[in-house]
């Protein structure tokens, strides 16, 4: 080979390595834009929902959203993720898993009618009607499940932003008015029905997929047999997040629920709405490279640092200003809910690193690995959980913090192998961004004693913690800062480019 075709083979490389970090970033532009404006929204209406509604109402919707949560991971059955993963997809994956889901849901949606009346005495609250008729959502999100996965492994998630966002406002908007009106609960199942059926309509529309009349069991088995396991472990993880919510409704007042669940909506809010974003796109980009270990080690390595540099700013700034954005956004009355609040923050945190971990665990195939992990982690957090309930929410509250931090170590265990990158090389890659955020953070907490309003007070210190927080990353060229400043200016290059 001569020199000039050597010098084309890499100049194609690297224009092929530089369109894919383009791709892979607009991608994460679109993901962020619909989670951020679905969580705004969905945010809004819980703060208003909060203030409108009395609290014996607003302990219900909680128990609610509990049994909501539980509906969407069946309505999922880890075949999404699986259609994701697999390697070489065709309208008979496609097709097999719509009739699939179609079925599923259906015989679903039965059981759940049928045992309605149990589940409403275990809650020992008369909400019969209200979870037949919620439930309906799982036969809606059956429809659009295999469209999701559509979307999410051609990464066209700007369409996702269109069908999301015009469902979340339209729902958002019927779901105040009715509680102004004093329909109470029904504002909620109103809100989760109506977003649901708007989004998968939408979807419907502007996706191009159609189910064609093709099933095959042999491709649903391989499917199934990735997808179960993955199905069990979300299971497991979101009925460990609801059991704290439940034991504190039932063991203790709707208060202490309330200040629980408020306390964990600034960080929940968040870290979620950057980590959904980060996951829908890290795991088909995985996916994609399964087949080459060192490139899925870099996305990982890229991944941890770059979200970790996002997320910990927030986090830490937030749990220093707890106070005075808890007077602001939820007045005094809510001030009991600080403490919950900084737990969090310490929690959530840490997510950007599970998500990494886990995403390059499922995207190689090792689905049993990820199940393993989930129960180990679980029995962890149900054991603290059980010793800690009977000291009170807040000491739940810190059970939760502590499994995450242990969770860390436990998530990155199986990609020493794996990826040859250990959770202390992980926790490397973390240290120069968290170090700057800590000491920003107790530069900004050290403001709050200026004797001044509040409101004054947290604006000077929002925008003193992101002055030094920028000051600090270029001081110390913080790595993580330099690669987005690169990115971000290449993307803008990009975008005028097709423009022209």
């Amino acid at each position: 080979m001569t020199m000039d075709s050597n010098n084309n083979s890499i100049d194609n490389y690297n224009d092929s390595s530089l369109n894919d970090r383009k791709r892979v970033f607009s991608n994460l532009f679109w993901r962020m834009g619909e989670r951020y404006s679905v969580q705004i929204v969905q945010f809004i209406v819980q703060i208003v929902l909060a203030r409108i509604l009395n609290p014996e109402i607003f302990g219900t919707v909680s128990l609610i959203l509990i049994f909501v949560n539980l509906l969407q991971v069946f309505v999922d059955s880890g075949l999404g993720n699986a259609l994701i993963q697999k390697k070489e997809v065709d309208d008979i994956d496609y097709s097999s898993v719509f009739f699939f889901n179609i079925f599923f849901c259906i015989i679903l949606y039965l059981v759940v009618f049928l045992f309605a009346p149990l589940i409403s005495n275990l809650f020992k609250k008369d909400i019969t009607l209200v979870i037949r008729v919620l439930s309906i959502v799982i036969l809606i999100s059956g429809v659009k499940n295999v469209q999701q996965a559509y979307v999410s492994r051609h990464l066209l998630f700007k369409k996702f932003f269109v069908a999301t966002s015009i469902g979340t406002v339209i729902s958002a908007v019927v779901s105040i008015l009715m509680a102004i009106k004093g329909y109470g609960v029904w504002a909620i199942v109103a809100q989760t029905l109506i977003n649901n059926a708007i989004d998968t309509m939408i979807l419907w529309l502007i996706v191009r997929w159609r189910p064609k009349l093709l099933f095959s069991f042999k491709r649903l088995s391989v499917l199934l047999k990735f997808g179960w396991k993955l199905l069990v472990s979300a299971l497991i993880n979101v009925s460990y997040e609801e059991i704290r919510q439940l034991i504190i409704g039932l063991k203790y007042t709707d208060t202490d629920l309330a200040f629980y669940n408020r306390g964990e909506q600034f960080p929940k809010f968040i870290v979620t709405s950057i980590n959904s974003s980060i996951d829908s796109v890290l795991f088909p980009s995985l996916s994609k490279r399964q087949n080459n270990i060192e490139e899925v080690k870099k996305v990982v390595r890229r991944a941890i640092k770059t979200s970790f540099y996002i997320i910990s700013p927030m986090m830490v700034g937030l749990a220093v200003c707890a106070n005075s954005v808890v007077r602001l956004v939820l007045t005094e009355k809510w001030i009991d809910c600080v403490p919950f609040l900084q737990i969090m923050c310490i929690s959530y945190v840490f997510y950007p690193i599970h998500t990494a971990n886990l995403n390059s665990i499922q995207a190689l195939g090792h689905s049993g690995y990820f199940l393993t992990l989930e129960i180990i982690k679980k029995t962890l957090g149900v054991t603290l959980l059980v010793i800690s309930m009977w000291f009170g929410p807040f000491w739940i509250a810190v059970s939760m913090m502590t499994t995450s931090i242990i969770s860390v170590f436990i998530n990155s265990y199986p990609n020493r192998k794996l990826l040859n990158y250990n959770y202390l090389q992980q926790i490397v890659d973390i240290l120069p961004t968290l170090a700057i955020s800590i000491i920003m953070g107790g530069l900004v907490y050290s403001l709050s004693f200026i004797p001044l309003h509040y409101l004054v007070v947290l604006t000077i210190q929002v925008l003193s913690g992101i002055t030094i927080y920028f000051i600090l990353s270029v001081v110390f060229k913080n790595e993580s800062y330099i690669y987005l400043k690169n990115t971000l200016k290449s993307f803008i290059i990009f975008r005028k480019e097709r423009k022209k």
